[in-house]
């Protein structure tokens, strides 16, 4: 078990086993004491509470935080639909997938869920717009795999070219989402996420790598803070303390 000891109360929580990589780097920040005094520095109520940027530890009043890191990223280990976006689940912040396409997890940041209870139709038009979304995800990612040859094509102003290679791509993009299985909920999701809450929409998409044991009281107090225009609580929430117990 670990004891994230803030201002505000203590969170406990525990490592997932399954995710290995995550865990091991957990601990070695404890460790080193890279938590010790950083904030939490974005809390949206019924969304998430953020912390782990170093650059927050000395901060001024207002300062726009979130780009701080250790150096390096984590590969990631979404190990779904075993571990999701349940309340209290602890997950990795990472970069978007424009510029993160594999996914890598920030070295350092965290961020833990409250988010919000959903209805059973809620659930299913989600996993109808995430199944709407499969061919521009599909084609996003074969326009990337083709930069180059666009590149080329825009540079030699080449537009009978780069029409060809859209309609190709678009033809491809739609036989990889037709092979791609369905994105499904499954039944434990459905009840946890109509009874307890969470946040569904980030699944499969974040890696999930602990939770929160006890001090849930601790996180909604620390999301129901006033926040700034960046989410940045206006009341500075301190981490004094992170340690294994």
């Amino acid at each position: 078990m670990i004891e994230i000891v803030t201002t505000k109360g203590t969170i406990t929580i525990t490592l997932y086993d399954e995710t290995p990589r995550h865990k091991e780097n957990f601990l070695k920040l404890i460790q080193d004491g890279t938590y010790v005094h950083t904030l939490f520095h974005r809390v949206i109520n019924n969304f998430m509470i953020q912390a782990g940027d170093p650059d927050s530890k000395n901060a001024p009043a207002g300062k726009s935080l979130g780009v701080g890191d250790v150096g390096y990223t984590i590969p990631a280990e979404i190990v779904y639909p075993t571990y999701y976006h349940k309340r209290g689940a602890l997950c990795a912040a990472r970069q978007g997938d424009q510029v993160n396409p594999e996914r890598n997890s920030s070295g350092c940041q965290f961020y833990i869920v409250t988010g919000t209870t959903y209805s059973p139709e809620m659930m299913l038009g989600m996993e109808q717009q995430r199944n709407q979304r499969k061919v521009k995800t599909c084609f996003d990612q074969l326009v990337k795999e083709q930069m180059k040859n666009i590149y080329k094509m825009r540079k030699a102003n080449d537009q009978a070219g780069l029409e060809e290679l859209q309609n190709h791509l678009i033809e491809l993009a739609e036989v990889r989402a037709n092979a791609t299985p369905d994105f499904t909920f499954t039944p434990e999701q459905m009840t946890t996420y109509t009874n307890i809450g969470g946040t569904p929409h980030l699944d499969g998409e974040y890696t999930v790598f602990g939770e929160v044991v006890d001090g849930m009281d601790i996180v909604n107090a620390i999301q129901a803070v006033e926040t700034d225009k960046n989410d940045r609580p206006k009341e500075d929430i301190r981490i004094l303390e992170v340690k294994e117990v």
